[in-house]
Order: structure tokens, then C-alpha cells, then sequence
């Protein structure tokens, strides 16, 4: 056993994190259960859990000098640094961190290009993936990862194994990995692929006994004013825990799963109505590893009652705007109304049944491999599409016409209507921008629609071919002798990609009296909700500006969390006057923030208001000035028009739009069905004259 002394903070000093030191604990005995997500606020010790974590791993034994770290008693055959000579090492656990903004390059490593076109050879770097094998790969803030790096990692953890197929060059590499992933849930919920990756969940939320928060507040302050001293202190715990981990590995294929156990897990996952069949199997893993760091070989109650609440919480969501968790009242009931496990005596294995450890015959079920690594086929959908209608807006008639009712009282609060699917909004003008999932754009992925020159050592897929004809003009000055070229770093030259960009979505809506009647205001929230649905399935950045009364205010600064953006438009009131001028002025101030934070990510504004300007002298022409200062700086807009159809028609937001140069909707129009039958109508009439 190795020394566990270390100067980073101890794992067994952390105070009030139960739940997320047993989940972490349950992935390292068994790293078929497929990881940990850690969602919590700022500041509750998520990454500070996770980096202590490795300080209580058993070492890990590897071939010497394999930059994959191929097991010496079971090498990888297709291992690029082989055939093995057999020769062992050992090293400490590793925890390898994926940074957000890492390039797909680093994470699945790059070809070395001024050797391969200089000397003719395939000379390979290992990427981060490669380093996480056979440990822990940790992604920080994950919810904010890259699309295409997101695509990476699930095509790893599927199936253990990293390729790279470039430039008519074929690596792959074994890359199994625990993945721990943590992030804040108020900058933006997971891909739904992503979330059921990973294995267990928990929800870390700081204590609100001050008892506990002045132990966490001692704790801390004593291991900074003396890191050694504090954490020797720890070291007789840490090694204990060390000990007990390595024992409940040695334990873990001696577990037992009974029939009955199974037939539990199984009505678990179906009283909650989870999809696909992952859920039952990580449930099933977890309660074996529960019970071996229990020191138990049979699976009981309390194993299946810890796993479901780690493994459940974040595969109920229905719709894409619900938070995960799981009400303990609920799984109590289900415990109980459930197949209670038996002894296994009482319990005759069926010939198909899981042997010790959980696992079957074939060393796997349903998808997933021996060494626990899901079937990519088995990936669940990227959004439950069970709330999208394609059609008109709920509460809308067919006609387009608003029935009469009573204005909505200033202050009153009108909630939305299920939404549909919207049209889709795009920002026109070309440019750069960040990947995503909207308008074209030059991104980081997509396809390649030229080169560019390097910046420094800037790092980016090279272009084989620019880089090749930067180099040849000066081969003669180089003094080239042999067959290769001779090449600087000067003429490496990056690929030129176009593909899809993610944008940042600002609302800025009129809660003012003037938008009418409760009904109008519940088709207002609702298309804005719909196009929050959108934003949220193309990955954007949204913010939220209201105006009413006699100000404007940011609802919501920028944030990838679509879901409180949701929230705070729900939540919204209405009444009073129209400050539209102060509406615009407001969204520009966000923008210009916003520009200077993520320069790369493209605005679109949507304002969502009926025209009218109550506040204020010449409200209407101060608005329209606002507008034209916006548009003359270039803010790509869409002016979604809620004025009702009934009686006269002012056509303001129509004149804000031209001021804006701006694309001009009805509100009508924002549902995806009622536009395609508007073109369709328009053809039809055009085609019978």
C-alpha cells in the first residue's frame, strides 16, 4: 500500500458531503457503474471532493514505458507503443482534468505534423484521453463543454476506445475511464445524452445549520494555515479508508445479486417511469458495490435504497425545463410496495441470472460490455419530444383572433400553456462564432471551407494541404536534401471551418398593461417558452430583459440556463405603463456587456411587444431612436408582434421592425405548423390565379 500523506486537502476532512463521498467512493470500487455528476451552487467543495479522491485510490500497475498505461497483465494487442515487453510499474491513481475550452486535438490527441511531413513518419501524441485510462477523467464545469467534445467523450465511455481518423492516418488506443463531472445548474443543464452517461448523481447544496458550517469553516482554515500538519493529522483516516476501498474491490466479484434483488431494482425503475433500461443496470452495479463497501456478499434493502438514490435522480425528467431530483417519500414508497430481497437460498439462481459481482454469464446485459462500457446504441434521445406539438399556439384560435376578456390587472401573474415547436430564428449576416447548433457560421467544427494562417502556437486542426504548399516555395533556401519536406513552424497553416453556432438568445419583453388580456399574455409566455424550448435544444446562451411601469430590468443576465430563464418568465407580472425606449436602451447595455465577456458568440435580440410606448414624453419616437441606434450597430433582431387581431391595428411593432431592420413575425408565426401552412396557403393561391 502506498503512502496516502499528501498536501492537498484530505477526503476524510470534508464535512456535510456524505451523499457525494459515498457516490465517489461506489464509482471507485466499481467502475462499471459509469461515473458521478456533481450538481451544486458555487463554492460547496465539488472539485475539492473530487481531487481528494485520488489520494485514497489504490495504485495502479502499468506496463513500463506505456504512454497508454496498458495493463502488464492483460496488454492491449492494438496498443500503438506495442507489442509489450512485460516489464511492470507502478503509479499512483490518476485524475486527469479536461479543461472547457480544450480542442478536440488535446483531448484525443494530434499527429506531430512537422515530423510526419519532414520525415515521412506517423508520429502520434497521446491526448487527454489517453492519460484518463484506467482512472479518473474529471470535467469541471461539464454543462459547459463544447458539443463536439461532448460527442468525444460519449464515444469513448461507449466504447472504451479513443480513434482518430485524419488525414488518412488510423490510431485507436484503449480509453477507459471514470468520469466525474461537476457543474453549476444556474449556467445551463447537460445534453440528455450526456446526463444518462454518467452513473450516479448528487445534489450538493451547502448546510444551513451553523453548527456545520463552522466546522467546514474551521476545517478550512486550519488546513490553510498549516496544510502539512492538517493533513497528517488525516493520514491514520485516509489510510484507513484506503484500506477499506481496496478491500470492497477484492470483495465486489464474491457479491451476490438474488432474483429477488433484480425484480426490486426493476420495480423501482418502473414506479418512476424511467426511460430505457440504463437506469435498472447502474441501480443493480451500485447496490453490489454498495454492499461489498458494506463488507456484506449478499445485496440487501439498504444497498438498493442507496443506489436508487444516486443512480434515479437525474433519469426522471420528463420534460427538458424539469430539475432532476427524487422525493425520498416516493422512494420509500416504492421500497415498499416493491419485491422485498430474499437469502439466496431461498432464492434459486435462474440459469440467465447475474453471478457474483452483478454480472452475467457473458459478462454483460443490454448493451454493455464486460467491462461495463454502454452500447452507443442504447443512447437515449437528445430531448423528450412528448411536449412538442407541431401546431397553433395553446389558447389561440385558428382564425388568429383574440377572444374578449378583462385586461390583466398590473402586477398579476399569467402563466404559460404547453409549448411547441417553434420556427427557427437565426441571426442572416455571415461571421465567426462559437459552435453550436443555429445559423451557419464559421465555428471550430463543421466542414472545411479553406485555411488560414497560425497564430503563435495557436492550437487547431492543421490544413495538410496549405501547410504543404506554405512550405514548398522555400525548400531551396531550407538547403532540402532528403525526400521530406523541410518545414517551419511559420507554414502551418489551420483549417477554415464552416458549421452551425451557437448564439446568444436575448429576450426583452413588454410586461406592460398594454399587451391586454390574461389569454394574450398566456400565448405571449407561451411562444416565448416554446422559443426558450428551441434555444434550449440548439445549445444557447439566453438572457432575459421585461420592461413595464417606468423601467426596464434584466430578468436574467446571459446564462446557459434555459431552465431559469423559464422560471423567471413564469414568474413574471404584468401592468402598468409601456417603457419601451427604456426596453431597448436596457438590451443594448446587456449586449454591450455581454460582447466584451464572449466576443465570439453572436447576439439575436427578440423583442417580443406589441408596439406601444406609454412612458415618458415622445415615448414612441424615443424607442424608435433606440432602435436605429441598435441597428446601426449591426444587432441582428427579430420583433415578434403581439398586438391583437381584433379591432384597429396600430401596426407599431411593424415600424420598430423597419427602424430595426429587423426580421418582423406575428405572434402567430413563431409556431413552426401555423408557418408552413401560412406558405402553404400562399402557394395554393398563387397557384389556382
Amino acid at each position: 500500500m502506498r503512502s496516502v500523506r499528501s498536501t492537498s486537502f484530505p477526503f476524510t476532512a470534508i464535512v456535510g458531503m456524505d451523499d457525494l463521498q459515498l457516490a465517489l467512493i461506489l464509482a471507485a470500487i466499481s467502475p462499471a457503474i459509469g461515473g458521478v455528476l456533481i450538481r451544486g451552487e458555487k463554492g460547496t467543495a465539488k472539485s475539492t471532493a473530487v481531487r481528494a479522491l485520488t489520494e485514497v485510490l489504490p495504485p495502479v500497475d502499468v506496463v513500463a514505458g506505456c504512454r497508454f498505461s496498458c495493463d502488464p497483465d492483460h496488454p492491449d494487442p492494438a496498443c500503438p507503443d506495442g507489442p509489450h515487453t512485460g516489464e511492470r510499474s507502478v503509479r499512483a491513481a490518476r485524475l486527469v482534468e479536461l479543461p472547457v475550452g480544450a480542442t478536440e486535438d488535446r483531448v484525443l490527441g494530434s499527429l506531430h505534423l512537422e515530423k510526419a511531413l519532414a520525415e515521412g513518419v506517423t508520429a502520434y501524441e497521446p491526448g487527454l484521453l489517453a492519460a484518463a485510462h484506467r482512472g479518473l477523467l474529471y470535467v469541471d464545469e461539464v454543462n459547459l463543454l463544447h458539443d463536439h467534445l461532448v460527442d468525444v467523450l460519449l464515444d469513448a465511455a461507449a466504447m472504451g476506445r479513443a480513434t482518430v481518423e485524419r488525414d488518412g492516418v488510423s490510431v485507436t488506443h484503449p480509453a477507459r475511464f471514470v468520469l466525474v463531472g461537476t457543474m453549476n445548474p444556474e449556467e445551463g443543464e447537460l445534453r440528455p445524452q450526456l446526463l444518462d452517461r454518467f452513473g450516479l448523481t448528487v445534489d450538493v447544496v451547502a448546510s444551513r445549520d451553523p453548527a456545520v458550517r463552522v466546522e467546514v469553516m474551521r476545517a478550512r482554515l486550519t488546513y490553510e494555515a498549516d496544510p502539512e500538519t492538517f493533513t497528517a493529522r488525516h493520514d491514520g483516516p485516509q489510510r484507513e479508508l484506503a484500506e477499506r476501498i481496496v478491500k470492497a474491490r477484492d470483495l465486489l466479484p464474491e457479491v451476490i445479486l438474488t432474483d429477488s434483488a433484480l425484480r426490486q431494482i426493476a420495480e423501482i425503475c418502473a414506479s418512476f417511469d424511467v426511460d430505457g433500461m440504463r437506469a435498472d443496470l447502474v441501480t443493480a452495479r451500485t447496490a453490489v458495490a454498495h454492499a461489498a463497501w458494506s463488507g456484506r456478499t449478499v445485496v440487501e434493502v439498504d444497498d438498493v435504497r442507496a443506489a436508487a438514490k444516486l443512480s434515479l435522480p437525474h433519469r426522471r425528467r420528463r420534460n427538458p425545463f424539469d430539475a432532476p431530483g427524487l422525493d425520498d417519500q416516493q422512494l420509500e414508497e416504492a421500497i415498499n410496495n416493491s419485491t422485498p430481497p430474499t437469502d439466496p437460498d431461498d432464492d434459486p439462481p435462474h440459469p440467465d441470472d447475474p453471478g457474483p459481482g452483478g454480472q452475467g454469464s457473458d459478462g454483460g446485459q443490454d448493451g454493455v460490455s464486460p467491462s461495463g462500457q454502454a452500447d452507443p446504441a442504447n443512447r437515449s434521445a437528445e430531448v423528450d419530444s412528448d411536449h412538442l406539438r407541431d401546431g397553433t399556439p395553446s389558447g389561440a384560435s385558428s382564425d388568429g383572433e383574440e377572444a374578449v376578456a378583462g385586461s390583466a390587472p398590473s402586477g398579476e401573474v399569467v402563466g404559460a400553456s404547453a409549448p411547441y415547436k417553434a420556427r427557427l430564428l437565426s441571426v442572416q449576416s455571415a461571421g465567426a462564432g462559437v459552435a453550436g447548433r443555429r445559423g451557419r457560421a464559421i465555428t471550430e467544427v463543421g466542414r472545411v471551407v479553406g485555411d488560414r494562417a497560425r497564430v503563435g502556437r495557436e492550437a487547431g486542426r492543421p490544413h495538410m494541404l496549405g501547410t504543404v504548399r506554405a512550405a514548398a516555395p522555400h525548400q531551396n533556401v531550407r538547403g532540402r536534401s532528403g525526400p521530406g519536406l523541410v518545414v517551419r513552424a511559420t507554414d502551418v497553416r489551420l483549417a477554415v471551418r464552416e458549421g452551425r453556432e451557437g448564439n446568444l438568445v436575448l429576450f426583452c419583453v413588454d410586461a406592460s398593461g398594454s399587451m391586454g388580456t390574461k389569454k394574450r399574455m398566456t400565448e405571449v409566455k407561451t411562444a416565448i417558452v416554446s422559443l426558450l424550448l428551441d434555444a434550449y435544444q440548439r445549445r444557447d446562451t439566453v438572457g432575459l430583459v421585461t420592461f413595464a411601469g417606468a423601467t426596464a430590468t434584466v430578468a436574467l443576465p446571459p446564462t446557459g440556463s434555459v431552465e431559469t430563464a423559464v422560471r423567471r418568465l413564469e414568474s413574471l407580472p404584468t401592468g402598468g405603463r409601456t417603457p419601451l425606449a427604456e426596453g431597448l436602451v436596457q438590451a443594448a447595455e446587456v449586449l454591450r456587456i455581454a460582447a466584451i465577456r464572449d466576443p465570439r458568440r453572436r447576439p439575436l435580440l427578440v423583442l417580443v411587444t406589441d408596439g406601444r410606448a406609454t412612458h415618458g414624453d415622445n415615448a414612441f419616437a424615443r424607442a424608435r431612436q433606440a432602435a436605429g441606434w441598435l441597428a446601426d450597430r449591426g444587432v441582428a433582431t427579430v420583433v415578434v408582434d403581439c398586438e391583437p387581431h381584433r379591432g384597429v391595428r396600430l401596426g407599431l411593432a411593424a415600424e420598430l421592425a423597419a427602424d430595426l431592420r429587423a426580421e418582423y413575425l406575428d405572434l402567430g408565426d413563431v409556431a413552426a405548423g401555423n408557418l408552413v401552412r401560412a406558405v402553404a396557403e400562399r402557394v395554393a393561391v398563387r397557384k389556382a390565379a
